[in-house]
């Protein structure tokens, strides 16, 4: 079964995100960005989000694709994985486990 792995300094997010505001448009989807948005730290949930995305195209061996192809979905234990577009058609299940502190983001995909 492949694995990703991604990791991701919560502070540097925030800064892209603070100095680019379409970056977020670009790399999340409406329910990611929503979901943050109720969050105290937008850009720590959204960091772990970017992780997740990171940690499945890795694990799927992916070169070329699109963020919003790849969607963070639920919360909490909830927290799933929809793939859109031609990832859809791989016909893969992707289990991922996210995870943050203060500083630091991170996420850990496998696929089925």
């Amino acid at each position: 079964m492949p694995v990703g792995i991604d990791l991701l300094e919560i502070e540097r997010m925030e800064q892209a995100l603070e100095r680019r505001p379409g970056l977020a448009l670009r790399l999340f989807t409406d329910g990611e960005r929503a979901y943050a948005a109720r969050r105290a730290r937008p850009g720590q949930h959204l960091a772990a989000r970017f992780c997740a995305k990171e940690a499945v195209a890795k694990a799927l061996r992916l070169e070329v694709w699109s963020h919003h192809d790849i969607e963070v979905v639920g919360e909490g234990a909830q927290t799933q994985v929809a793939l859109h577009g031609a990832l859809r058609e791989l016909g893969v299940q992707v289990d991922i486990s996210m995870t943050h502190s203060k500083a630091t983001a991170g996420a850990v995909a496998l696929v089925r």
